[in-house]
């Protein structure tokens, strides 16, 4: 039994795109370019909506599909494997301790970090709904620590906008790729929130698309929990060659990809 951890860009969402491109070229052809249906203003109104949809979708589907064979655990490149490798590397729990990974979807991040703390365990939790629901399940992660023989490691439903655990109840927390998902939220606010949760000496390790676009001055964050007194507190920009580089961030758009990492 292999761990099967699924892509975060599902070929369904490849395909999905690539099939409404063709129908928009269809309704193109037929509306607008042929005139074999319409004719005058209405014809070029057509021509015009469903040429660029049809451009912007086919950009989508490529889009989407270079992100695909980028992520994908059995591809040539394996980003996801370099980024869950790489985060899981600053997670250090002690003996006895215990870990969380919010949002952990399909257990990979959960498991690594597992992996590497035989002598402690990790708890994974997410909400597993949303667009990748069927694809992200508890099922999966529990099958897939299964796969890789991980018995260190347990999964339960947890809302990273309001975690179901007492403060300082971990020894480490870790994330990977989702608070840029959660709307309508103070980003920073969750950061802080997940911090909540660990305790004093904990170490945490958090990569997400950090621009300030989506997180505000990042930098001032950081001064802010240092003054707090977290300790080696770092934002380590990924994009630089540590995960990927800037050109293959910018072409996927994962430019502001960023680890935070330090010890509470």
């Amino acid at each position: 039994m292999r761990p099967d951890y699924r892509n975060w860009v599902p070929k369904s969402m490849v395909y999905g795109l690539a099939g409404a491109a063709l129908a928009a070229f269809v309704l193109f052809l037929l509306f607008g370019a042929t005139g074999a249906v319409l004719h005058g203003t209405l014809r070029l109104v057509c021509g015009i909506v469903f040429g660029a949809g049809t451009l912007l979708l086919a950009f989508l589907a490529a889009w989407m599909g270079a992100l695909h064979r980028t992520f994908d655990y059995n591809g040539k490149r394996k980003l996801a494997k370099t980024i869950i490798d790489g985060t899981a590397r600053y997670v250090d729990l002690p003996e006895g301790g215990t870990g969380l990974d919010v949002g952990c979807g399909s257990g990979a991040l959960t498991i690594a970090c597992a992996k590497r703390n035989p002598q402690a365990s990790m708890t994974g939790c997410d909400i597993w709904s949303g667009a990748y629901r069927g694809s992200f399940t508890k099922k999966r992660c529990e099958d897939n620590a299964a796969a890789e023989g991980v018995a260190n490691v347990r999964f339960e439903e947890g809302n990273a906008v309001r975690l179901p655990f007492a403060d300082g109840s971990f020894d480490a927390v870790t994330s990977n790729y989702v608070y840029h998902n959660i709307s309508g939220c103070d980003r920073q606010q969750l950061l802080l929130e997940t911090l909540r949760v660990l305790r004093k000496g904990g170490t945490f390790a958090i990569h997400d698309l950090m621009g300030p676009k989506r997180y505000g001055d990042m930098e001032a964050f950081v001064r802010r929990l240092r003054e707090e007194g977290y300790e080696e507190v770092r934002l380590i920009d990924t994009t630089d060659g540590t995960f990927m580089g800037r050109k293959e961030a910018s072409r996927l758009g994962l430019a502001g990809s960023a680890l935070l990492v330090g010890r509470k």
